[in-house]
């Protein structure tokens, strides 16, 4: 039931684009669903040229013959097109579930509007109350940029089959439990104050338009 409002998300979110353009590609479940309803679009003819978030979200793109800008930017993105783990009351979001809040974040500073696309489940009265908030660090010294973490939260280092989970850009991820998260802007700069810090995964004022589906349709909640 979660794949089927996760589509009705990615579906709705068709309804903000522009007739043509530039639109920031998301990674993760839901924003591959997008991705492919956008394909589509592209395959009848609708003129958009895509920045994708991601090596995956890259592939997925390349795969379903969508034009893709390079990597390198700078972009001026009409829309970007994203998921999120968490969605507070205000709006403000944690990514990073995927590994890739990084490019996602430098691809949401480049658009224009930032529409998120997620399932029930996924609200929260204030981040934090479901998910920890990812941190990219460098590996380098990585153990010691993890005890000044452990100062804002509970850090604990991100592994898949055995083994660190790293990003496209080669770093490590540490997924640091706050719980319930008073000031969000706060602890978003005091995170990113410390050496060895290269970005969290806490989007704070950064969405226009949350598309969240529910079993009777998709709400659509505007900051």
């Amino acid at each position: 039931m979660t794949d089927d409002f996760k589509r009705k998300a990615a579906l709705a979110a068709l309804a903000e684009l522009p007739p043509e353009g530039v639109i920031g590609l998301g990674s993760g479940s839901t924003a591959r669903l997008f991705i492919a309803a956008l394909g589509e679009l592209v395959a009848a003819g609708r003129r958009y040229v895509c920045v994708a978030t991601s090596e995956a979200s890259r592939v997925e793109a390349t795969e379903l013959g969508m034009p893709l800008l390079s990597d390198d930017g700078p972009w001026d993105i009409a829309v970007t097109v994203d998921g999120a783990d968490e969605v507070s009351d205000a709006l403000d979001v944690i990514k990073g579930g995927g590994g890739a809040h990084t490019r996602e974040k430098i691809v949401n500073f480049s658009s224009r509007r930032n529409v998120i696309i997620v399932d029930a489940s996924k609200r929260s009265s204030r981040l934090g109350e479901q998910w920890p908030v990812p941190v990219e660090v460098l590996p380098f010294a990585h153990l010691a940029t993890r005890s000044h973490l452990g100062r804002l939260g509970s850090p604990t280092l991100r592994l898949r089959d055995g083994a660190a989970f790293c990003t496209d850009a080669g770093n490590l991820i540490y997924d640091v439990a706050c719980g319930p998260i008073a000031d969000p802007r706060a602890l978003d700069a005091a995170l990113r104050a410390i050496p060895g810090v290269v970005e969290t995964g806490l989007f704070v004022g950064r969405v226009d338009v949350v598309l969240v589906a529910h079993a009777t349709g998709v709400e659509r909640l505007v900051r």
